[in-house]
């Protein structure tokens, strides 16, 4: 166990080994399900074992996901905080993924017409290299990233890394769940791992928050099933 914050892979050899809490591990019970069960952040790692993400030290950088409906203003919320860093002498690092690329490739726009460049990345892209890459290159403040839902499983761990070894805060900005209501692979990670989570709310036509989002064909007919992944803006999704 170190400082800071910890990414324990437990094997089943660690049945006599002692967590946060006394007598976790009992004689007969999986180590795998006693850690699952006693810390909120552990997930199974590609091991089939339980890795724990623990925060000792609240004083430290942190992963945020800020997430919501379709049409609620999250590129225009990183786009601020994105200026305030450059406007106090601090250079964020954007990033973005590829396969969205409504603006031009490489830049994050919003809707009321401000945008900026970013670094794009794709589902084989180790996060973590990236960012390393680009700190060899010069100094970056923050890391914020757009459309975050198109994150793999694996590159929301990744950025959980950043901020637990490279001490830099981690922005990220997406949709919780697709047209059917389920969560996307990336957005259930940092669900799950992110230090704090914000809803970056908008408003249904009836008035109200909206929650979730329709994909509907070209006759404004709802659409239930297809591919998770379709890109488009408000021709094809609309905010409940």
């Amino acid at each position: 166990w170190s400082s800071g914050r910890i990414f324990r892979p437990l094997s089943a050899a660690g049945r006599d080994q002692r967590g946060p809490s006394s007598g976790l591990f009992r004689p007969g019970l999986d180590p795998r399900q006693a850690v699952l069960s006693a810390w909120p952040g552990a997930a199974l790692s590609n091991s089939g074992f339980p890795c724990c993400r623990v925060t000792l030290n609240q004083g430290m950088a942190k992963l945020y996901f800020n997430y919501s409906t379709m049409n609620a203003g999250k590129s225009t919320v990183l786009l601020q905080a994105a200026y305030n860093y450059r406007e106090n002498n601090m250079e964020p690092y954007l990033l973005a993924a590829r396969i969205d690329n409504r603006a031009g490739e490489g830049r994050i726009a919003s809707r009321i017409g401000i945008s900026a460049e970013a670094d794009t990345f794709t589902a084989e892209d180790d996060l973590f290299a990236m960012v390393e890459a680009r700190l060899a290159k010069a100094e970056a403040a923050c890391i914020f990233v757009d459309e975050a839902q198109f994150l793999t499983r694996d590159q929301a761990w990744q950025l959980a890394r950043v901020v637990d070894d490279l001490k830099l805060p981690v922005l990220c900005y997406g949709l919780r769940v697709d047209f059917r209501g389920e969560l996307f692979p990336g957005s259930a990670t940092l669900l799950a791992l992110a230090d704090e989570m914000r809803e970056v709310r908008t408003i249904c036509r009836c008035g109200r928050k909206a929650t979730m989002v329709i994909r509907q064909d070209e006759n404004g007919n709802a659409i239930t099933e297809g591919a998770q992944v379709q890109i488009g803006g408000n021709e094809t999704y609309v905010s409940l």
